[in-house]
């Protein structure tokens, strides 16, 4: 099982905390507290997207201008970009300027718009991959479930593209579908709370 660290706050944290400064706030606030809402959603899997094969450190350090770039990853205006957008988006500096990773958030807002008219909200769908807590391995011990695999798959079939089961199972642990915090983190029980109180989409 992965270890904690004892942050100057003289708190233990998931030992990830200390590769980077800027892990610390994303660690306390976001990581594995659980999210209904669907831009919210659809942001996190389209940063998940440009990570492949790059670091978390590389995409949280641009995410700001990542959501300039992006019109605030909302999916109906994204769905509608054209090559001007394409152009737009390979000249910023302030992005990963990888075309296939580009265009493939642009196809997966036109596939979320499709996806919410057949099932209400991207919330909705994606709550239903929710694994059984129990069924889990220990926390930060696998990088991919049986649910992952379920979902990558189902978004696949839809037409989404990287959407890998290692990628969809980095954004289950953040949005909240599984609690990934260590035993002995003190985020942990803040996660468990906020994971019973939660009203899960339908």
């Amino acid at each position: 099982m992965s270890s904690t660290i004892v942050c100057t706050d003289g708190k233990a944290r998931c030992h990830w905390c200390s590769v980077a400064p800027e892990y610390l706030a994303y660690h306390d606030t976001e990581w594995g507290f659980p999210v209904s809402d669907d831009q919210r959603l659809f942001e996190k899997l389209s940063l998940e997207g440009f990570q492949s094969g790059l670091s978390w450190r590389t995409i949280l350090a641009k995410r700001e201008n990542f959501r300039a770039a992006f019109h605030g990853f909302d999916f109906d205006r994204i769905a509608r970009y054209t090559q001007r957008d394409i152009d737009r988006l390979l000249k910023d500096a302030g992005i990963v300027r990888h075309r296939g990773k580009i265009e493939a958030v642009i196809n997966n807002a036109q596939r979320a718009r499709e996806l919410i008219n057949e099932e209400g909200s991207l919330a909705a769908y994606v709550w239903r991959f929710e694994p059984d807590a129990k069924q889990l391995a220990e926390p930060q011990t696998a990088s991919t479930s049986a649910e992952s695999i379920a979902l990558s798959k189902d978004l696949k079939k839809r037409g989404w593209k990287f959407v890998g089961p290692t990628t969809v199972y980095a954004f289950m642990q953040a949005m909240g579908l599984i609690n990934d915090h260590v035993e002995g983190c003190v985020v942990r029980a803040k996660v468990e709370r906020a994971r019973k109180t939660f009203t899960r989409p339908r």
